[in-house]
């Protein structure tokens, strides 16, 4: 069986510890800055104190630098990529390429660097570029299809990693640019206001209304788990959760459920075994509905309705009563449900369950048929948040010739001289006194599997003495794991031939060793990033996004007029249409750039 990675999200050191616990192989996480998600900032000691957590387990900690960075950034972040090394970090997560050329000059310590999905890999070409610098991962964009991901993975001699379930970004990653357009803040930098999740209209240019207050860049939820065992053979090295904004809860839920589905179709990458106290479940959680995305072609991935969680559908409302309905499905008191009213999206809380008889908060909009969704359950979040799922290490036990030793799943092995004692009365009950007290791993971070006593010259000990020999094996076996752990290392990064000859604001050089690092790559940089700019230019491409509106509303082969997103102040985006490549280009009609005060 293949060898591969879990890798779960977290925005704190309390969420990574649930995700390890839940059976993740390793953990992204954001340091005190330079990350993606501005809002899950973490200190070095705690990210110290999660790497300790996380190699008992063998699990690796990833920590992202990846957003781009002016001159005085880089400097910054060069040496939080050593104080992070330095603290036993595995690897580093990178955006801007002036880290690469730091790299290059030596300026890095030799810790693994992946490319982040925010470098917008989504060819064979610009695969092949990040394997032929060196890069130790390249992380790949989600729009890509099972056949495209399995010619990388077939080309590439780097890690491969992928993204399974979580929030889409309908843009390209490091290619959208609308946030930064209206407020002046960037995807790029960590800012994004996400107005792909806010109400656009679609009209043509004599004014006709297609789509009208819609959340039409808003996307489903990605979940991945019917194309896992089709990934896995494909040679992807890790399966990526979206979600360092989420809640312990979430993340505990979701880890679970695929560290579960993974098992059956691969080995894994850390050690240890998951005891869950709740079935997972990835539709009792958040979610905006689910989509393959493009794994498997093209599919319905939006939902025009709502950008919130949707949750999981119950069924159709029976009948309705004064102040309670009925419906063939199991609620609980304080459980979230949400139906459509109106072309969008309402809800309710439930006061009280009897039997099929739902009494809610409010009756307003609930009719017979009506379907209904939960989006929040109240009983299983309660299951969540007050979890015990606990993950240990198989330990087996042999008593020989005068010695305890202890070994690991892993092959760690340790011993103990036995404690010398009295000659015993009964020697079988001092075996068994040894078996027993053996197998009482407590709250250790093992489990026994087996003990095995080949020596019957044993000395008459108590309980109390096996116990404390069991707890020092024990702990000795933690260190002689943590002194095995081997730490990937980063190999030299060289210069390679860019795919392209020329790159414009896209290509987001935000700092002089980027743009140098492009020259040195044989590319020209013609302009700098949009972020470095002081006006936009009118009709530049704010996003270029595999979601086509045209093949939402029915008008694929069709002849159509141009067509306009509207957002709710009325302002105007044009959309171009590369039906050859099946994309979707939002444009931009303004000059001046609305930068957000500081």
């Amino acid at each position: 069986m293949k060898q591969v990675e879990l890798l779960a999200p977290a925005k704190n050191i309390e969420t990574a510890i649930a995700a390890i616990n839940s059976g993740a192989d390793a953990i992204y996480i954001g340091a005190n800055e330079f990350g993606a998600r501005k809002n899950a900032p973490n200190s070095l000691s705690d990210i110290e104190k999660l790497v300790n957590y996380a190699h008992k387990f063998y699990v690796r900690i990833h920590v992202v630098i990846n957003t781009i960075l002016n001159d005085e950034e880089l400097n910054q972040a060069i040496k939080l990529v050593k104080n992070l090394y330095n603290i036993g970090v595995d690897a580093i997560i990178i955006q801007d390429m002036g880290l690469l050329k730091a790299a290059i000059d030596g300026n890095l310590p030799p810790i693994a660097i992946h490319t982040s999905t925010q470098c917008n890999t989504r060819t064979l070409e610009k695969a092949r570029f990040f394997d032929t610098l060196g890069v130790s991962r390249i992380i790949l964009a989600r729009e890509l299809s099972l056949s495209q991901i399995d010619e990388i993975c077939k080309n590439v001699s780097c890690e491969v990693e992928s993204f399974i379930h979580g929030a889409l970004c309908v843009s390209y990653s490091g290619q959208c640019y609308l946030s930064f357009a209206n407020g002046g803040r960037s995807a790029n930098r960590g800012e994004c206001a996400q107005p792909c999740r806010k109400k656009y209209s679609l009209v043509d240019e004599s004014g006709k209304v297609i789509f009208k207050d819609k959340y039409l860049l808003s996307l489903k939820d990605f979940n991945a788990s019917n194309c896992i065992e089709n990934l896995i053979n494909s040679g992807v090295k890790s399966f990526k959760i979206e979600g360092r904004l989420k809640d312990i809860s979430y993340v505990r839920n979701v880890v679970a459920y695929y560290n579960n589905l993974i098992n059956k179709y691969a080995q894994r990458t850390s050690s240890g075994k998951v005891f869950l106290d709740f079935k997972p479940d990835v539709y009792k959680t958040f979610n905006r509905g689910y989509t393959n995305y493009f794994l498997n072609g093209r599919e319905q991935c939006f939902n025009f309705l709502s950008p919130k969680s949707r949750g999981e559908k119950l069924g159709k409302v029976k009948r309705i009563f004064k102040n309670y309905f009925e419906i063939d499905a199991k609620l609980n008191p304080q459980d979230g449900i949400c139906f459509v009213q109106d072309g969008d999206m309402t809800g309710f809380l439930v006061n009280k369950v009897v039997g099929n008889k739902v009494y809610p908060n409010k009756m307003d909009g609930i009719k017979s048929g009506l379907v209904l969704y939960r989006n929040f359950n109240a009983n299983f979040e309660k299951l969540l948040e007050n979890s015990k799922t606990v993950r240990k290490i198989a330990v087996s036990f042999k008593i020989s010739t005068g010695n305890i030793v202890a070994t690991d799943e892993d092959d760690n092995t340790v011993s103990i001289k036995l404690p010398i004692g009295e000659t015993p009365k009964n020697i079988e009950k001092l075996k068994e006194n040894y078996i027993n007290q053996l197998k009482k791993t407590g709250t250790s971070d093992f489990y026994t599997t087996s003990v095995d006593i080949e020596d019957d010259d044993l000395s008459f000990v108590p309980v109390a003495k096996i116990n404390e020999t069991r707890r020092e094996l024990l702990s000795l076996l933690i260190e002689e794991r943590l002194a095995n752990y081997k730490k990937e290392t980063q190999k030299p990064i060289h210069y390679a031939d860019f795919p392209e000859r020329k790159i414009d604001y896209r290509g987001n050089v935000f700092n002089s060793e980027a743009k140098t690092f492009y020259e040195n790559c044989k590319c020209e940089v013609l302009e700098p990033a949009l972020e470095s700019q002081q006006s936009i230019k009118n009709g530049i491409e704010l996003m270029r996004t595999k979601h086509c509106l045209k093949f939402a509303a029915g008008l694929c082969q069709q002849p159509t007029k141009n067509l306009y997103l509207v957002d709710i102040k009325g302002k105007k985006y044009p959309l171009k249409f590369d039906c050859k490549n099946c994309e979707m280009v939002m444009q931009i009609k303004r000059h001046n750039l609305n930068k957000s005060k500081p």
